[in-house]
């Protein structure tokens, strides 16, 4: 049996000991993972409760800039609407009309609203 020399053998200790610490942060990376989904749905329920898409900030006042949360937007509107209806949703009085009618047109190419005749649109 051939003798291994101290070179291979401290080798092979440093790459076990690499292998050990790979295994060890995968492992926390999935931990991570998994710990961030549960709080990006727990934001998504609180979003959908509070109808409104932008975090609030340590002293309770709206952050600017925060994403909105269409889908949401959509249900609080009556089954036929206009994009005035769509500014009147809390939240979206000072959105953009390009934003308002982006957000329509994204609808319409989901499926989710039929334009029926020009500037009236229906959930379907």
């Amino acid at each position: 049996m051939p003798r291994q020399d101290a070179s291979t053998s401290a080798f092979e200790h440093v790459r076990q000991q690499a292998v050990n610490a790979l295994n060890k942060l995968r492992h926390d990376i999935r931990t991570i993972e998994t710990q961030l989904t549960t709080l990006r749905h727990q934001e998504e329920q609180l979003v959908s409760i509070t109808g409104d898409g932008r975090v609030s900030t340590s002293n309770g006042a709206a952050a600017r800039g925060g994403r909105m949360n269409w889908r949401v937007v959509l249900e609080k509107l009556p089954k036929r609407f206009k994009a005035s209806d769509v500014r009147g949703v809390r939240g979206l009085a000072n959105k953009r009309s390009g934003e308002i009618f982006a957000a329509i047109t994204r609808w319409i190419d989901s499926g989710a609203v039929k334009r029926r005749e020009r500037g009236v649109y229906e959930r379907i």
